[in-house]
């Protein structure tokens, strides 16, 4: 069986988890946290991140990675396009949902959630303010213009529409909401997305957990 290493929360674990979860393949999940010190971790993930994943003998690890050997090995449930233009397109999304956008979003996760409850500091409001009134608005402006009024980017759902969204499942823990009025094609997708159905799952586990 499958084994995935990571933590739920991680929108790049969540990313996985619900590409499994649309290829319908049965998996273990380890619970892992990155750079914890975590010798288990360590030996599947080299650079102590998550999330990292053992199929048979095979032993990789970064989400990206991981998707791409997904879609390999398990074709019979596409996740990506399979028209070469769109596949760059997908590719090009997941690429800037992984980087500019999932570090805003840890940045507001981090201010607001981490440092008040693990390390017992307020957050500083206006690193946050930076964050969401000046780095998050052009990245969403180019966004507003490239997803759908409705359903997803290519179609149904896609590795690119999960990275694109997933971020902002970790920004809404602490307290941060696309605003609909400024970007509402690009809010409604997010929506859609957490409402799908290899989503929404996923999602009710981190509730419970984050005590909502």
């Amino acid at each position: 069986m499958i084994k995935l290493y990571g933590a739920n929360a991680s929108p790049f674990v969540r990313k996985v988890m619900a590409v499994l979860a649309i290829k319908q393949l049965p998996y273990e999940h380890i619970p892992s946290m990155p750079f914890s010190g975590d010798p288990e971790l360590a030996k599947v993930s080299p650079l102590s991140k998550v999330p990292a994943l053992i199929d048979g003998e095979l032993n990789i690890a970064d989400s990206k990675v991981i998707c791409r050997y997904l879609e390999g090995a398990y074709p019979d449930v596409p996740v990506y396009p399979t028209d070469p233009r769109q596949r760059a397109r997908a590719d090009w999304f997941e690429e800037y949902g992984g980087t500019v956008l999932a570090e805003s979003a840890a940045g507001i996760f981090f201010q607001r959630f981490m440092r008040p409850r693990v390390f017992k500091q307020p957050a500083d409001e206006e690193a946050v303010d930076k964050i969401i009134n000046k780095n998050l608005p052009p990245l969403l402006d180019y966004l507003e213009a490239q997803v759908p009024v409705e359903g997803f980017i290519f179609g149904d759902l896609t590795v690119a529409d999960l990275a694109l969204a997933s971020p902002f499942v970790n920004a809404g823990y602490a307290q941060y909401t696309i605003d609909a009025a400024k970007w509402p094609k690009f809010s409604a997708l997010v929506e859609r997305v957490k409402a799908h159905s290899a989503m929404a799952p996923l999602l009710a586990v981190e509730a419970k957990a984050f005590g909502g």
